[in-house]
């Protein structure tokens, strides 16, 4: 039996069941479409947030250590002149300790006994380490008679010491702004020996600057070897 064709009701029905799958397959199309794009968004943004705050990190860490590098640099800069500041002023009194000393020594060489007897222990010394038939004496015009009678004395020790003898002559030539002693040199001229206050003061404060600063300033920590 041959299907009959459908009616006009009929046929209009089937298109609206078909209008409304359609509609219903776009639908839920669309639905997967916005929840596929929202999963997507959502993922992008949060990308996009994270990269964002990476950036917003590092660029906070290295303003960090740019602060950080600047209050070192500041610290270590106000160290150092702290450090200045206090070697300058112990370089301060350890010169004026070395000037107390110098004005002492001029003092000694005012008392004629003292000073005598220092002139005399100072040629022999000399005497000895030239060992030289003929020396000439330096020292101050002020003092050539005190140290004609200290260089007999002297050439005595010097005889009785070595089994020697020695002549001398004496030179007035040193500065009178030295505070005293007296220069040797040999019959050559080539070797001199100093033997004035200034040069054993000078030599005393080279040989006994470290004990100084030690007694004065405590001992140094970053000194690891003493002589």
């Amino acid at each position: 039996m041959a299907a009959r064709p459908l009616n006009d009701d009929e046929v209009l029905s089937e298109m609206n069941k078909m209008v409304a799958f359609i509609k219903q397959e776009a639908l839920e199309k669309a639905r997967e479409i916005k929840v596929k794009a929202d999963e997507e968004f959502a993922i992008e943004k949060a990308k996009l947030v994270k990269q964002e705050q990476q950036a917003i990190d590092l660029q906070y860490e290295k303003k960090r250590k740019g602060v950080e590098v600047a209050q070192k640099i500041a610290q270590s800069n106000l160290t150092n002149k702290s450090r200045l500041r206090l070697l300058h002023r112990r370089e301060e009194q350890v010169q004026e300790l070395f000037e107390t000393a110098r004005s002492q020594i001029v003092t000694s060489a005012e008392d004629k006994a003292r000073y005598s007897q220092f002139l005399e222990g100072a040629i022999v010394q000399g005497f000895l380490q030239l060992m030289e038939p003929k020396v000439t004496l330096v020292v101050r015009e002020k003092d050539v008679e005190l140290v004609q009678k200290a260089a007999e004395a002297a050439a005595e020790t010097y005889d009785q010491l070595s089994g020697r003898q020695v002549s001398f002559d004496i030179q007035g030539t040193l500065s009178d702004e030295s505070s005293g002693g007296v220069k040797l040199i040999n019959g050559s001229k080539r070797i001199t020996i100093d033997n004035t206050l200034d040069e054993r003061l000078r030599l005393l404060e080279d040989r006994m600057l470290p004990e100084i600063r030690r007694d004065l300033f405590g001992p140094n920590d970053n000194r690891r070897f003493y002589s």
